[in-house]
């Protein structure tokens, strides 16, 4: 048989090279599709919410005296504060904290001279207690104070939830799984099925009065009411299949 003249060999050749390239670019574009289904993910955000009570309250008064001497001014004050340590022992408080005094001097301007006229001297009581109910209504009482002569100002308490911490960890877990059934609904309804958890990250952790809708991106820490609201987000990344 005569050898293959010259271009029908060029032209076999040619059909190699041909049929090699379409198999290359077929892997290459297989190799190229399961990394970008590989790739394929989906984020989202989990909620988790809890009701909770606060467990400590923190109450503070401050009680003043003014006098023309720093020396009638500190036995007034200790009259004072006599009476108020009566008050607390009355209502069964027993674990009050006081403040150091902080002396004020009193001064009137005349003639271009400044001359001291008195002295203010101020105290402050504290009181913890997981007795949140019973330190509600303490405000209320201290009317008593004034009736007997005491320059008595109350604060607002301080409601605290303290286990809050632990109340994070089981939350997280909650968010996280809250992640997983909103991604797997995404999922369904664009027929393909959800992977693995990719990646995780806690949002902010709030602490908001019963009901309350407010957010901050630097978290709420509520101490004003005694019912609260704890949240914590996650946003989570999985897998698509």
């Amino acid at each position: 048989m005569d050898a293959p003249t010259r271009p029908h060999l060029f032209g076999l050749l040619a059909g190699l090279f041909l049929a090699a390239g379409l198999v290359f670019s077929a892997m290459v574009c297989t190799r190229a599709w399961m990394r970008i289904a590989e790739g394929q993910s989906i984020s989202v955000t989990g909620l988790a919410r809890k009701n909770v009570r606060a467990d400590l309250a923190i109450w503070r008064g401050t009680f003043s005296t003014e006098a023309t001497t720093l020396l009638e001014a500190q036995q007034k004050l200790r009259q004072h504060l006599a009476i108020v340590e009566g008050f607390v022992r009355d209502k069964g408080l027993s674990n009050a904290v006081y403040s150091a005094i902080g002396i004020q001097e009193l001064h009137v301007k005349a003639d271009e001279a400044t001359r001291t006229t008195g002295y203010r001297l101020q105290q402050t009581v504290e009181i913890r207690s997981e007795n949140v109910s019973r330190m509600a209504t303490l405000s209320g009482e201290t009317t008593t104070l004034v009736e007997q002569g005491v320059a008595f100002v109350p604060a607002a308490p301080e409601y605290l939830y303290t286990k809050a911490g632990e109340a994070k960890l089981e939350m997280l877990a909650e968010a996280t799984k809250d992640a997983r059934g909103r991604a797997e609904q995404i999922a369904v309804q664009g027929g393909r099925q959800l992977g693995g958890l990719r990646s995780a990250k806690m949002g902010v952790f709030q602490i908001t009065p019963l009901y309350s809708t407010e957010t901050s991106w630097s978290g709420v820490n509520d101490t004003t009411s005694v019912d609260k609201t704890v949240a914590v987000t996650v946003a989570a990344t999985f897998a698509m299949q």
